[in-house]
């Protein structure tokens, strides 16, 4: 068996499960999917409640949908190896022959395609029950910017899976930390423009920021007010995909070296 042939069936047998999984039950799917449109619906009312224009009512959309991007993101692959660690599966990962590699990408992959399901059911419900309208004439495009977003947003949870299981018991702290003072500076529920232009360009460091920026400008188009220029969040987010997968492949050749060396996977735990 070739090299190419190895990695592939190591990342569709690590993507099935997700892809099962998330489906196994159908009380999961139907709580997943109708739970995070709770605080969707709050912000519409708060919004129409003072009257503001009807693009707010979409801001909100598509917030609801990226939430769940970013939820499994941080749960579902910042903190996997962690989990794995616990659950007794990491030993089996670090010897496979395959690698590490193959495994986060099915990761991703599973994630990716459960979750914009989601994500979709959310978009679809929210636009049906409050008569969201968006602009599709430039579909390629945002398909495109879509594409690029989810290289970024994944990447970065690649990254982070190293660091998290370095940190041991306090990766699920940590997690806590990143959940709600991310989807504040990124903008999630209101144009990240609000938060000004010092607050958005340290916030742009997650791609998330970008990605919903772009996103908007796409969808909503000349009322949106953009946080930079189209060209210059597609070009952000491209040299995001870039960083973020580079770090990743440092960090965790830097975990392989420290389970090699001192035959430990965390910091003090």
């Amino acid at each position: 068996m070739n090299r190419a042939t190895l990695m592939w069936r190591a990342t569709w047998g690590r993507a099935l499960p997700r892809l099962k999984g998330s489906m196994r039950s159908p009380s999961w799917v139907l709580y997943e999917t109708l739970l995070p449109l709770l605080a969707t619906t709050a912000f519409v009312f708060v919004y129409r409640a003072l009257g503001a224009p009807d693009r707010f009512v979409s801001y909100v959309i598509m917030g609801g949908a990226a939430v769940a991007f970013w939820m499994n993101v941080l749960w579902m692959m910042a903190a996997q190896f962690y989990w794995e660690k616990r659950n007794g599966n990491l030993d089996v990962f670090m010897v496979s022959p395959c690698g590490i590699t193959p495994i986060l990408l099915g990761m991703s992959l599973g994630g990716i395609v459960s979750t914009a399901l989601r994500a979709t059911a959310v978009v679809a419900i929210g636009t049906l029950v409050f008569h969201a309208s968006f602009d599709l004439s430039r579909l390629p495009a945002l398909v495109g910017v879509f594409l690029l977003s989810l290289v970024a947003l994944y990447g970065l949870g690649a990254a982070l899976a190293s660091l998290f299981l370095y940190w041991g018991r306090e990766s699920w702290h940590v997690a806590q930390l990143f959940t709600e003072p991310v989807l504040l500076v990124s903008g999630v529920y209101f144009p990240a423009h609000a938060l000004g232009f010092g607050v958005g360009l340290a916030a742009s460091a997650v791609p998330l920021t970008l990605a919903l920026d772009a996103l908007r400008q796409l969808l909503i188009g000349a009322a949106h007010p953009a946080l930079f220029p189209l060209p210059i969040e597609v070009g952000g987010l491209a040299g995001l995909a870039v960083i973020y997968l580079a770090a990743a492949r440092f960090a965790l050749r830097g975990m392989e070296r420290l389970a090699r060396r001192e035959g430990r996977l965390s910091r003090r735990y």
